[in-house]
């Protein structure tokens, strides 16, 4: 077996499918670019599993699940769904290049009004010893719930991942305060891809003109090759968050 040397990954909230405020359904140019990054592994945030009136509205929505009409031949992906409402649900969702023989959905919600997970996958990687374990957040809103959420998450990570083997946490963390990066760091040894690289978090919310740094990928036993931001055109005019990579080796 060929043994590959690097991990492509990228993270991003497809905010449905949908461009900012709602205005234009984009699916079909989100799977085109998304194809043009030939990620690994992709960690996607707000995916429509099922929207029963968005389907009546736009003639080009698909008929299956947005996760798997943005899966390429061949790929492995798996859906956690969060939030469930009248028309549908969504929820996040990991679509791979390599196989994913397990995986997990952790409801992580705070309170009624916000529902929240984190989707943990552990993924085959040719020639790797190790499984490759990959947890995709959406956290809240509020700083309060975020607090929780992190304990979760390292208690998640705690029991569940071996100490040793290569971990990635990757991303929409709403960190408002930017205080995830340091909890993580102290907690499990985890760093920021764009902090050890470019010695900051890269901007990507809004997608339009991004002020905010929402998105991030951690990972542990890995090293960075490289990052990239997907800003500007055609990227500003899909979501409202722009689309991290970066490759990763072991």
């Amino acid at each position: 077996m060929t043994r590959q040397r690097s991990l492509n990954v990228v993270t991003y909230n497809i905010h449905k499918g949908l461009s900012q405020f709602n205005r234009r359904f984009v699916l079909h140019d989100i799977r085109e670019q998304l194809g043009a990054l030939d990620a690994d592994v992709a960690f996607l945030q707000e995916v429509q599993g099922r929207h029963e009136r968005h389907a009546r509205r736009h003639v080009t929505w698909p008929e299956i699940s947005q996760h798997e009409f943005l899966a390429s031949e061949g790929a492995h992906c798996v859906y956690g769904m969060n939030a469930v409402y009248q028309h549908g649900h969504h929820g996040n969702a990991v679509v791979s290049r390599h196989p994913i023989p397990a995986w997990d959905n952790i409801d992580i919600s705070h309170h009624p009004i916000e529902s929240r997970g984190l989707l943990h996958c552990e993924i085959e990687v040719p020639g790797w010893k190790d499984r490759v374990h990959c947890i995709n957040v959406h956290l809240g809103l509020w700083g309060r719930s975020r607090r929780f959420q992190l304990e979760w998450l390292v208690d998640r990570i705690r029991v569940s991942v071996p100490s040793k083997g290569p971990l990635i946490v990757a991303g929409d963390f709403n960190d408002w305060q930017k205080r995830a990066s340091d909890y993580l760091a102290e907690e499990l040894g985890l760093y920021e891809v764009f902090e050890r690289s470019e010695g900051r978090l890269a901007r990507t919310y809004p997608a339009k003109m991004p002020i905010f740094t929402l998105d991030r990928i951690y990972v542990r036993g890995l090293e960075v090759e490289s990052v990239h931001r997907h800003a500007g055109a055609p990227w500003s005019k899909l979501s409202d968050h722009v689309a991290l990579a970066a490759r990763l080796t072991r």
